[in-house]
């Protein structure tokens, strides 16, 4: 066993793991829409596969909850399939995991969010319970660090979802859910009122995905190739495994 992976362990095979296991990774993604590439599983597929690699680097310290596969997305509710949380039932679902995984001694924790609607609740989740159950919450963005790959690779002004920057990862961590037959540019509505909310403007604020994208999603998916996927995820996994030793004091 090179990393632990609690939904495929028995008890006793935890309880042997929890003599070094320090921090509990739970995987947060969003079951909602991706255009017509990508399957709807697409943030929590993309979630657990980053936390198991992660896991692999920092064995025998890390232990992989199970996915949290719904998430915060309103937003894309006007597509067909999406399937939204409310902000505190996913603070709520988190409350519990955190609990349940403390009573077995367990005192850190990792948010690994495979979806951007997610960071703001994250957030809150993050403080309420690091200061109500007495632990230690962090959280974080997949491959949000992985800035020079992104330079090499992402050529969308506009990107983010479905493009290719994440069917790109997807390539490389989970090609089942990517349609490559189907891979479309986004079919971006300009001149939109989302133009003035998006982050960076002056006054932010919510607006529904089909206000922005007729079909779902934004950036260039045609460009995405299983190389940048590499180049994204690995650059992105060396800025986590850095940030958690620091946190697991091993450098």
């Amino acid at each position: 066993m090179n990393a632990y992976i609690l939904a495929d362990m028995t008890w006793p095979e935890v309880k042997d793991a929890l003599e070094t296991v320090e921090v509990a990774i739970i995987p947060v993604g969003a079951h909602e829409q991706h255009g017509p590439h990508m399957a709807e599983s697409c943030d929590a597929v993309l979630a657990e596969a980053m936390s198991k690699k992660l896991a692999k680097r920092l064995y025998p310290s890390v232990i992989v909850a199970p996915t949290i596969a719904m998430g915060i997305s309103p937003h894309h509710m006007n597509f067909p399939g999406t399937i939204t949380l409310r902000p505190d039932t996913l603070i709520n679902l988190l409350r519990d995991m955190v609990t349940s995984l403390k009573q077995h001694g367990i005192n850190k924790f990792l948010f690994m969010n495979g979806h951007g609607g997610n960071q703001p609740t994250l957030s809150v989740a993050s403080t309420t319970l690091t200061q109500e159950l007495d632990v230690e919450c962090y959280y974080a963005k997949t491959t949000a660090t992985a800035k020079e790959a992104f330079k090499k690779h992402v050529t969308s002004k506009l990107y983010g979802h479905s493009c290719e920057r994440e069917v790109s990862e997807a390539l490389y961590l989970a090609p089942h859910i990517v349609r490559k037959e189907l891979l479309e540019r986004g079919d971006i509505v300009e001149g939109g009122r989302w133009e003035g909310l998006r982050p960076g403007q002056p006054i932010q604020g919510y607006y529904a995905y089909d206000e922005m994208t007729r079909n779902g999603c934004i950036g260039d998916a045609t460009k995405a190739s299983l190389q940048a996927g590499e180049d994204i995820v690995e650059e992105a996994l060396e800025g986590l495994t850095g940030a958690m030793r620091r946190i697991l004091k091993q450098q």
